[in-house]
Order: structure tokens, then C-alpha cells, then sequence
């Protein structure tokens, strides 16, 4: 093992870290928690679970340069009454960067990040997942529904990302903001970055490593440079006869550009037969945080779909 490799995994490496985001999911679950890994080509992809039940596994997505600590807000309530699971992506959270000679990092690829989640879903070994994106996990789970049909039960995209929606001034704006905030959170002292509880604590143990914020800039050009690709998978692809529920914001854009985005995002459940679509009033981009309920209906609603569906 490289000596990157048993840093990454000492009690302060990126094993410390996976246990700070289930202490915080801890506090805030009624049910057990417990942390997974997976071997992907020599780095470990990890994510932590919680609750059970007779449906499908609900597999939480997170939006771009997010760690699975976005969905503190859902993640309790859901695991009351189905098996979720909220992963890191590489490089993201608790999970290892990928590396090329000599332990340099890799930048993450479409197909990586898409055979990541592939990988997760069969090995819960549990069937289809219903698959939980927020922005671009709402992308992500769009392209396994397209490639791998097989291994999604339902979706519930939350406020997704669209290739034919960058406005530059946003993209612009978004760049900006991120380099900002990282340069913050780097430069900031140890006291002052995080509120003192267990997510907080959680939060700063993520944001502490340097290949993180390498990652979070490496996402966000991934999701600029990937839109022809993006626009050719849609094209040829179709998502599978599940059911689909669309959540568009309502808030946090000028008018013109919220009404252009939620118009996309309505279109993808007007493609597939069991789609709907619902905007969520006085919720900004992120409405898992803004209006976790609303979240929460959709999840339970689709999976208790799936569950029938997989009975009959």
C-alpha cells in the first residue's frame, strides 16, 4: 500500500472522515447507521446507510463538488422507512481521488462517475434502486437510466442539472463563488470552521482536505466540458418504464432563467409515461434543504411505486 494510500486511511485520513459523517448522521437518526465500502480499482468509494424494508433501496446522489452530507435534511426521516444509502463520490466526502502515475490526481470522467454509481447499486445487492439526484445527481442518475435500465426502480430528481441550461453569467457567478468559498474554508482557522456539532464537525473533517477542494473545481469543469456528450446520451437515450418525479425550484434565479430551467426539467417527466413534474413553492435550488418534506413525499411515493410494481 502507497504511502498516500495508508495517510488516506490512517484514524485522521479519509477513514476519520467517513466516521465524523456517521457520527453526524448518527444525531440526527432514530436507526442504525452503518458505513460502506467498495474496492474501485484500488480506491475506496464509501458511503453510509441506515434503515430497511421490503422496497428498493433508495441511493441519495448529490449535487456537483457535494458530499453526502448535503442530505442531513432527508436522510433521518427516509431511513424510517426504507434502506438508503447516501455516497461519496471519488474524491468527494469520505471516498478516495483517483490517481495516475506518480500519485497525481485524476481528474473525474463521466463514465467513472456514471460506473461508480453502476457499481453501488449492484453491490447492495438488493435489485433496482430508486435513484435521489439533486442537480447534477440528477444527471448522473438520468445517464445510468439510460445505460443500465436494469438497475433502477424509480427516480426522483431533485431540482436536476441540464446540459441545455449554462446560462455564462451563471456559470460564470458559480465558478466564482466556489473558488471563493474554498479559499475561505482554507484559509480560515480551525475554531471557525464548523458551528461545533457533529455536522458541523463533519463538514470541516471534509473540507480540511486539500485533494476535496481540487475535486469540487475538477467537478464543476466536468459538468461544462461533458455537455456534448450529455446532449448525445440524451438523444439516444430513453429512460426506463419507472416512476420519475421531477422537483423544480422556484426561487433563486431572475424570473426569465428559473422559468427556462423548470421548462427543461419539465420535459423529463414528460418523456416516460409515469412521469410528473412539481414546482416546489419558496424553495431555492436546494429544496432537500429548503423544503425537506417535499423531498421526503416524493421519495416515499415513488418507492412505494417501484414496491408495488416489483410484487407483481
Amino acid at each position: 500500500m502507497s504511502t498516500v494510500r495508508e495517510a488516506q486511511n490512517s484514524p485522521g485520513g479519509l477513514r476519520g472522515v467517513q466516521e465524523a459523517i456517521v457520527r453526524a448522521f448518527a444525531e440526527r437518526t432514530p436507526v442504525e447507521l452503518r458505513p460502506g465500502e467498495l474496492d474501485r480499482g484500488g480506491r475506496a468509494l464509501r458511503w453510509v446507510e441506515a434503515g430497511a424494508g421490503d422496497g428498493p433501496p433508495v441511493v441519495l446522489i448529490a449535487g456537483c463538488g457535494e458530499s453526502s452530507l448535503s442530505w442531513a435534511p432527508v436522510l433521518p426521516v427516509l431511513a424510517e422507512r426504507a434502506r438508503v444509502v447516501a455516497y461519496d463520490r471519488a474524491g468527494l466526502g469520505a471516498s478516495e481521488p483517483g490517481r495516475v502515475p506518480p500519485a497525481a490526481l485524476a481528474p473525474p470522467t463521466l463514465d467513472q462517475q456514471v460506473g461508480d454509481l453502476a457499481a453501488l447499486v449492484r453491490h447492495l445487492d438488493a435489485g433496482p434502486a430508486v435513484l435521489v439526484g439533486h442537480s447534477w445527481g440528477g444527471q448522473l442518475a438520468q445517464l445510468l437510466a439510460w445505460r443500465s435500465p436494469e438497475l433502477v426502480a424509480g427516480l426522483v430528481l431533485v431540482d436536476p442539472a441540464h446540459e441545455e441550461f449554462r446560462p455564462q453569467s451563471v456559470s460564470a457567478a458559480e465558478a466564482v463563488l466556489t473558488r471563493l468559498h474554498l479559499l475561505r474554508t482554507a484559509l480560515a482557522p480551525a475554531g471557525e470552521q464548523h458551528s461545533g456539532d457533529a455536522l458541523g464537525l463533519a463538514e470541516a473533517a471534509v473540507l480540511a482536505r486539500p485533494h476535496q477542494r481540487r475535486t469540487v473545481l475538477a467537478e464543476n469543469r466536468l459538468t461544462a466540458l461533458a455537455v456534448p456528450e450529455l446532449r448525445r446520451r440524451r438523444a439516444a437515450g430513453r429512460l426506463p418504464d419507472v416512476p420519475v418525479a421531477v422537483l423544480s425550484a422556484s426561487d433563486g434565479l431572475p424570473r426569465a432563467l428559473r422559468s427556462r430551467w423548470t421548462a427543461l426539467q419539465s420535459r423529463i417527466a414528460a418523456s416516460t409515461a409515469r412521469g410528473t413534474h412539481s414546482v416546489v413553492r419558496g424553495a431555492g435550488h436546494a429544496i432537500h434543504a429548503d423544503r425537506p418534506r417535499a423531498v421526503i413525499a416524493a421519495v416515499l411515493e415513488v418507492s412505494d411505486h417501484a414496491r408495488y410494481v416489483r410484487k407483481d
